[in-house]
This record gives structure tokens, C-alpha cells and sequence, in this order.
């Protein structure tokens, strides 16, 4: 199958029966279809086909190919970049596939393609076991997944991709193969970590953990302490268990005033660091294992207790609301020293949106642990990432926050570790793709997609052009 522009086509066959929705221009219900997350991408695909089997999947796939039409694939929509949608293409649209069944003696679940965090949280958290995947609810399961997935339980079990135990994969030219350990390894590999470049996954079946009491403890910092306290949080990274998980933010304190009620008026509207502490361990050590970290200089003002595991994976969902506009960058850095806490706290101070942050968080733990040889991820070896998350409402100041976006994570440039995460790419230069992975990561990479898409039918995502020679 060959990729086509989308300016000539073959004569189009008719259109296939589906058991779910086939939408074009027009018609009702394609506006909302076409949306995605972050409001930037205003696209119209030619075709949105709304998969409700894995035979519509196929269906969809092969009237692309006959047609020539290129091809996206959604699953949440939450992608920063809108590769989910494109104009003049044909969205697989796997949004209505969010089935999770859970077998909880073997502690494994098989969620589709289609389902969002929040679906696979509300499956297992009855069952005693967790899956550990990221920080907003709406996310779709796939596209973490396949590019890693970075969460509260990270260093203590791992990324997302770290838990995906098989997949069932609809490739390029309509055929579906089952990625295990014993089958298609190599595509299994792939897949954890590589993007969306193989195939379209309708199924995964995930390694559950499982659940253990949470408690949060959030210290807010004025502008003023920021940077002593930041110089604490690295002193205090390295020495984290891998129960505690410790995330930073800088970002004006109070804009989603009815979630932080704790939150003193005289904080509000003004620029802050956040220092937000989560202990998976037993309760009655949650305060000492981040006192260290609180004691030596005590926020301005602060929140702690116990919190369900469902209500922690979803509390970030009103910080980030659909159809805002989004602009990220990140890096991984191999040191916070002065300096470069100095520059992120210079960055708050010039952020031209109130609803946008400076995030960062010491990795690192069983995220570490993994081998190369079981997972494509790259970056492993990271002690810090930096990412910085621009997020404002008017298409008139797109200039101004993008620009402040890349200046605000280039400050941090001399501090950098190789490498970046995938799911984060935005508006990268052609080579950066192969430059995250690594050109030893990345050749094999090319070879597993010459195997399974040789025409390189899935572009539209981090791309991984077809290489020579075969997987190994």
C-alpha cells in the first residue's frame, strides 16, 4: 500500500456497510466527530468512519487504500499534535470500542482501542487492581500507551506501555494479527513505545497491579520562595522511594478556584510553584516519607490527606478543558541546579496565559528498571523531564504563547539529557523523531515497520519511515 497525497485519487468504490457510523462533510453529527482536544486543529477529514468492530476497522483501511485517501487514527483525541484528524483524509474513528472486561484472578484486562483512562480505571478500581497510566481521565488508553505513558505510578511500577501484556492489531492492508511474546515479538516490542507507526490496535490486554492506599500532599509556594524551593525538591529527588512521587508545576495558583478550596484568597491570580507529593504505601508513613521535602522550607499554604485512586487519576481533568487551544514542548534534563531553576521561574513570570504551566518531575524508579530489549521506549535513563504546556482560549494569540512556549523550554537546553518524550513531539524538525529514538532503537524500529506497513500507510503520528532488512 502506498501512501497518496490526496490531490489524485482512483475512481471511489462505493462505500461499505458498517456496523457503526460512516460520516462525511454535512452530515449530522461530523462536526463534533471532527473535534478533537485541543481546539488548534480545526480539520475536516473527507471521511470519519466510526468503527463499532473490529471489521469496521478493516472495512475503513481498505476503502482508504482502494480509494487513496491517506489515513488517521483516533482513539481519545487527546493528542497535543491533532494526529488524530486531517484534512481531505479518512478518520478511523475508534472512539465508540471502549469495552474493558477484567479478569481479576490472572490480574490482566482487555480494554479496545477506543477507551479512555477514566473507562479502565472504572473497570479495575472495583476489582482491587490498577493499571498505571497518566494524570487526566479523558486521555485514550491507545495513544499513551504506544507512546509510553508517564502517570502518579510511574516510579513505582512503570510506564503504560511497560503493562501491555499482547495487542490485537489491524494492519495497514486489512489483515489483523495478535502481538504476544510467542507471536509477531517483534511487533509487540514495537509497539511499546514506537507510536502509532504499526497498525491500529482494537485490543490490548494489560498486567494489572494491585491497588494500595494513595495519599496527596500539596505545598504551594509564593514566587518569591519559588526557587529555594525547587533547590529542595532536587536535593530531596534523589533520595525518593519509589512509593512517593513527587511533580512540580508553576503556574498562577487559584484559576479553577472550586477545586482548590483550601487554596487562601491572597494566593489566587498570582504565580506560584506547586510541589505535589503522592505516597502508595502504608498510611500511617504518607506524612513522614515527604516531610523532609515540606519541612525545610514550609509552603505558604498547603493540603494533605487521603484521596481515592480514581479521583487522583482524574484530578487534573479541569485544569486541561476540551477545546482549548495547546501548545507543548518538552525535554528531559540530566539536573534542576540554581540556574535552571532561576529560568523557569523567569519563564513563569513572562507566561502571557494564565491557564498555561511549567511542569516538571523527578522519573527515574522502576521506569529505569525496564530493559531495552523489552520495549522501544526511549529516555529511560532521564532523572528529570521539563515540559512546558501552553494553554489559551483566542486564535488571536496563537503567535504569543507559541513563541513563549519554545523560548521557555530552550532556557533549559543547557541542562538536557538526550532524548524527549514521544507522546509530547509538536512541531518538530524532519530528523528529531530518529534523533528521541536513538539511531540504534530507530533502525529497528524502521524494520519492524517495513515489515507490518511498508508504505507507510500510518504517517500521520510520530513517523517511522520503512527501513531496510528485516526485524530481528
Amino acid at each position: 500500500m502506498t501512501v497518496n497525497s490526496g490531490r489524485t485519487r482512483v475512481s471511489q468504490p462505493t462505500l461499505p456497510v458498517l456496523d457503526g457510523t460512516w460520516l462525511r462533510p454535512g452530515d449530522p453529527g461530523y462536526d463534533r466527530a471532527r473535534r478533537v482536544w485541543n481546539g488548534m486543529h480545526d480539520r475536516r477529514p473527507a471521511h470519519i468512519v466510526r468503527c463499532a468492530s473490529v471489521a469496521d476497522v478493516r472495512r475503513a483501511l481498505r476503502f482508504a487504500a482502494g480509494a487513496g485517501y491517506e489515513v488517521t487514527v483516533r482513539g481519545g483525541g487527546h493528542n497535543v499534535a491533532g494526529t488524530a484528524v486531517a484534512d481531505g483524509t479518512v478518520m478511523v474513528d475508534l472512539s465508540l470500542l471502549r469495552g474493558v472486561e477484567v479478569d481479576p484472578a490472572a490480574r490482566t484486562a482487555r480494554a479496545q482501542g477506543g477507551c479512555l483512562l477514566g473507562d479502565l480505571d472504572a473497570a479495575t478500581e472495583p476489582h482491587g487492581l490498577v493499571c498505571p497510566t497518566g494524570i487526566i481521565s479523558r486521555t485514550g488508553l491507545a495513544g499513551l500507551a504506544l507512546g509510553g505513558g508517564y502517570g502518579w505510578l510511574s516510579r513505582r511500577w512503570g510506564l503504560t506501555c511497560d503493562h501491555v501484556l499482547s495487542a490485537q492489531v489491524v494492519l495497514a492492508d486489512g489483515s489483523v494479527v495478535e502481538a504476544t511474546e510467542r507471536d509477531h515479538h517483534e511487533l509487540l516490542w514495537a509497539l511499546r513505545g514506537g507510536g502509532g507507526n504499526f497498525g491500529i490496535v482494537t485490543r490490548f490486554t494489560l498486567r494489572l497491579r494491585p491497588a494500595v492506599p494513595v495519599h496527596r500532599r500539596t505545598g504551594v509556594y509564593e514566587l518569591a520562595s519559588a526557587e529555594q524551593a525547587l533547590a529542595n525538591y532536587r536535593a530531596f529527588a534523589g533520595e525518593l522511594s519509589a512509593d512517593l512521587h513527587v511533580a512540580g508545576a508553576l503556574k498562577v495558583a487559584g484559576q479553577y478556584g472550586g477545586y482548590e478550596t483550601w487554596l487562601p484568597e491572597r494566593l489566587r491570580g498570582r504565580p506560584a510553584l506547586y510541589l505535589t507529593a503522592v505516597w502508595f504505601g502504608a498510611p500511617e508513613r504518607a506524612e513522614a516519607a515527604s516531610e523532609p521535602l515540606f519541612a525545610a522550607l514550609p509552603p505558604a499554604a498547603a493540603s494533605s490527606g487521603p484521596i481515592g485512586y480514581r479521583q487522583l487519576q482524574s484530578g487534573g481533568d479541569h485544569e486541561r478543558p476540551d477545546g482549548n487551544r495547546y501548545y507543548t514542548k518538552t525535554r528531559y534534563l540530566a539536573d534542576v541546579p540554581a540556574p535552571a531553576a532561576a529560568e523557569m521561574v523567569d519563564s513563569l513570570a513572562a507566561m502571557p496565559s494564565p491557564l498555561s504551566s511549567i511542569n516538571f518531575e523527578y522519573l527515574r524508579g522502576a521506569i529505569a528498571d525496564v530493559p531495552d530489549q523489552d520495549s522501544a521506549f526511549p529516555g529511560r535513563e532521564a532523572p528529570f523531564i521539563h515540559t512546558v504546556s501552553a494553554q489559551w482560549s483566542r486564535r488571536a494569540q496563537d503567535l504569543e504563547n507559541i513563541a513563549w512556549t519554545r523560548r521557555s523550554v530552550e532556557r533549559l537546553d543547557p541542562w538536557s539529557h538526550t532524548g524527549a518524550y514521544v507522546n509530547y513531539l509538536v512541531d518538530e524538525r524532519p530528523d528529531r523523531v530518529r534523533e528521541v529514538y536513538g539511531d540504534a532503537r530507530y533502525r529497528r524500529l524502521a524494520a519492524v515497520k517495513a515489515a507490518y506497513d511498508p508504505g507507510n500507510a500510518l504517517h500521520h503520528n510520530q513517523n517511522i519511515r520503512p527501513g531496510q532488512g528485516n526485524p530481528e
